[in-house]
């Protein structure tokens, strides 16, 4: 019997992005269903009644939430090809050490450039700079985070870079001219179909970001 993989996602989450890069990557067939988060489908409530976000994974009637989890999920389960993390142990622990480095560093000071103001935007855009520079660091000379392949810290990684545009109008600044090395990584992951397929237009996520700031109310 055929694997049944749903995903539950919502078209701009860098966390959904994530998945839809790894299945791609792995060459998983998977039915994609949008929520909408004003109006959560009672099947997203039901697999995800903790959390109640998306993205969730729905593989053969099993929900696997929060997307590092779901990401190491596809890859122990599907296995067989364009492994995500290392063999080695150690290896596979800094993997996952980088992946939460980037969810709490570059999701959190890249969301606080467009809804902060004052101080605590300016404290955003350096911080937001030097954690780049920091994973550019850490790169080095190797053409990605997993080595000469796509890997777990590249795919965690990249998700977030249809944002930039965004963080980049409201910081005042260019990600390329700072962190020239880092841009180069991007522009070799979007060499990659199952990335580049996978990413919105970033005019389009910025479009989005706009209606955010009206919504709640962010001058």
């Amino acid at each position: 019997m055929a694997d049944e993989v749903v995903l539950l996602d919502f078209w701009p989450s860098p966390f959904g992005m994530r998945l839809r890069i790894a299945l791609a990557e792995k060459g998983i067939e998977y039915e994609y269903k949008e929520e909408d988060l004003s109006n959560k489908s009672p099947l997203l409530l039901q697999m995800n009644p903790v959390h109640k976000k998306i993205p969730v994974l729905i593989h053969n009637g099993k929900p696997v939430s929060e997307s590092l989890i779901a990401l190491q999920y596809i890859d122990e389960v599907w296995n067989d090809k364009a492994p995500l993390l290392p063999s080695d142990s150690y290896l596979r622990a800094q993997a996952r050490f980088w992946a939460d480095f980037v969810d709490k560093k570059i999701f959190e000071f890249g969301r606080a450039l467009w809804a902060t103001k004052g101080e605590e935007h300016n404290a955003a855009k350096k911080e937001f700079l030097d954690y780049i520079g920091v994973l550019q660091r850490e790169l080095g000379d190797k053409p990605f985070f997993g080595g000469d392949t796509l890997g777990f810290v590249d795919v965690t990684l990249i998700s977030h870079y249809n944002w930039f545009l965004v963080y980049e109008k409201f910081g005042n600044f260019s990600v390329e001219a700072e962190h020239p090395e880092f841009i180069a990584w991007v522009k070799r992951c979007m060499e990659k179909e199952s990335v580049s397929k996978s990413l919105p237009e970033q005019e389009k996520v910025y479009d989005y970001a706009m209606f955010l700031k009206k919504k709640f109310g962010i001058e």
